[in-house]
């Protein structure tokens, strides 16, 4: 195992890593630390210690009371700063880095029921496959990111089963391609609660509480005042990591929410 410098390329594949697996898995029993370990030829103890480097950069753990090991070097800043630069491109390059050390760790499966290989996989042209391919490593690198601030649970109704859950995104994916892949523009909803967010049936406030719209409260139905309508007011769980931007917040509530579009 290496004892000297990390290399660049070892720290993004750590801080990568570390936006995928909860605050409370940064220890070296977590296999996905010990395969990444044995990956660079690193110990899961150094690995370990590396993600809680990153954590001590991480605003929404220090504001929380929580502590990192608080010596970040400049080198695992710069990565931080360069993620949070080009989350997109940077996912594609640890899914590359991953597959050059050892082939077949950066690629994405694909079933034959899943949406990539659905609608005739076999007639598209290489370059068609490869970007499919990219956008599953993208949403798969979002899902995890986001699912696992929240500690896999709807941050409106605190529903667990992962089948049922949606890394959703605040600026819907088609406007704002910068910030696709960036889990402060990401919620973890349960499925309804995505379809209802992304009609703009919800929104959040300001202090990140659940804005339910007119539009549904005016229904009058079982469902909506059992499982919706009390939740107005209500504030979401707040992740780990990666709070929602505000920015993307207002823009979601200006923009999506329908109550907002009838002034």
């Amino acid at each position: 195992m290496s004892s000297g410098r990390w290399t660049k390329e070892q720290l993004k594949l750590a801080f990568h890593l570390y936006c995928q697996i909860p605050f409370g898995k940064l220890h070296y029993r977590t296999p996905e630390i010990a395969q990444l370990a044995e990956l660079i030829e690193r110990t899961p103890s150094a690995v370990a210690m590396k993600l809680v480097n990153f954590a001590s950069l991480d605003p929404a753990i220090t504001g929380s009371g929580r502590k990192g090991l608080g010596n970040a070097s400049s080198a695992d800043r710069e990565v931080w700063d360069e993620f949070h630069a080009d989350w997109e491109g940077l996912a594609l390059e640890c899914s590359r880095l991953r597959e050059a050390i050892r082939p077949g760790q950066g690629t994405v499966s694909v079933s034959a029921d899943s949406d990539i290989a659905s609608g005739g996989m076999a007639d598209f042209t290489g370059e068609t496959r490869q970007v499919m391919t990219e956008r599953r490593i993208k949403q798969d690198f979002f899902r995890r990111a986001v699912l696992s601030s929240y500690r896999g649970r709807c941050c409106m109704s605190n529903l667990s089963e992962p089948r049922l859950l949606v890394a959703s995104h605040i600026v819907p994916w088609s406007k704002d391609r910068a910030n696709r892949l960036n889990p402060s523009n990401g919620l973890c909803l349960s499925a309804i609660h995505d379809k209802a967010f992304d009609l703009g049936l919800l929104t959040l406030s300001d202090d990140l509480r659940i804005m339910v719209s007119d539009e549904l409260k005016r229904r009058d139905e079982a469902f909506l005042n059992q499982v919706i309508i009390p939740l107005d007011g209500r504030l979401i769980e707040m992740p780990e990591r990666f709070t929602p931007d505000l920015t993307f917040v207002r823009r979601h509530r200006s923009d999506v929410f329908v109550d907002s579009q009838r002034r």
